[in-house]
């Protein structure tokens, strides 16, 4: 049994180390609060965008986006991966890049070619260790994400799918549900059709002022850059309140220690005093 002193000093420093967590739960639930208003006010507008363009991609414009247009064969798949860039998250990002890597494998099989672009730096990392192509990168997003970062490592993807190098791309984040759970999704972002976004099949069109082209060019970047603004949101959402509960077992964790520790600290100070008086006992019997 390891002796008093070094039991104190295991007491102070897991109660040290449930300080640090319980601070971080703290911080955690405050930045949680602001990025569910930040992922619900964004919402509204991704849903909307993604309504337009699921019906654009069943209109019959005179002008034809090559993001409307499904490529014969696939045969290059470009993948955006949105992780944290911190850790101490719980298996958010560990789920999530499990099922990009899944994903990834499948795509190898069939004789694809995958070229990656990961936002955040726990997904830069990932893909360099594994050996992935990095088509382009973002990390350093903070706590408050602004559309202008993500539109150049975006913008990557999107010219390598214009010039014919990639033929599908797909999106993989974390989906917020509720404080407690999220998930992880791969979504396809082009080529565009109703089916993926959600429209049902059929005719439709607009009327296009001044011209299809220029509206059309104009919409589907900013379609784009709305979903994948969407994603970080999310994502930030979803890695606070996993920060949150991770803090929070580990605070729990902690506090479970110290009552066994201060439990075994007792037991070998009461042994300690048995001993003492047995001593004192014997040496008065010995007098």
């Amino acid at each position: 049994m390891a002796g008093s002193k070094e039991i104190r000093t295991k007491i102070k420093s897991v109660e040290n180390t449930r300080k640090i967590t319980r601070a971080m739960e703290m911080v955690a639930a405050a930045k949680m609060r602001k990025a569910q208003e930040r992922m619900r006010s964004a919402r509204p507008y991704a849903e909307k965008i993604r309504n337009v363009a699921a019906h654009l991609s069943r209109a019959n414009p005179e002008y034809k986006h090559p993001f409307l247009v499904k490529r014969d064969s696939i045969k290059n798949v470009g993948l955006i991966v949105v992780t944290s860039d911190k850790g101490l998250c719980g298996g958010l990002n560990t789920n999530l890049l499990r099922l990009a890597v899944t994903r990834m494998k499948s795509w190898d099989d069939e004789g694809k070619g995958l070229q990656v672009c990961p936002i955040g730096n726990k997904g830069f990392g990932f893909m360099n260790r594994i050996g992935a192509k990095v088509q382009s990168h973002l990390t350093g997003l903070g706590d408050t994400p602004h559309i202008e970062k993500l539109i150049g490592a975006v913008k990557a993807m999107l010219d390598a799918y214009v010039a014919g190098e990639i033929d599908a791309i797909y999106l993989s984040y974390n989906h917020f549900i509720n404080t407690m759970k999220q998930e992880p999704r791969v979504e396809q972002l082009l080529p565009l059709s109703g089916e993926q976004i959600g429209t049902a099949s059929g005719s439709w069109d607009y009327i296009y002022e001044p011209d299809a082209k220029k509206v059309i060019d104009e919409l589907l970047v900013r379609y784009m850059e709305s979903l994948v603004y969407q994603a970080v949101v999310e994502n930030m959402a979803s890695e606070q309140s996993s920060r949150m509960v991770a803090m929070k077992s580990a605070s729990d964790n902690a506090k479970n220690v110290i009552a066994e520790l201060k439990l075994v600290y007792n037991k070998a100070r009461q042994a300690a005093i048995t001993k003492e008086i047995s001593e004192i006992v014997g040496g008065a019997a010995a007098v």
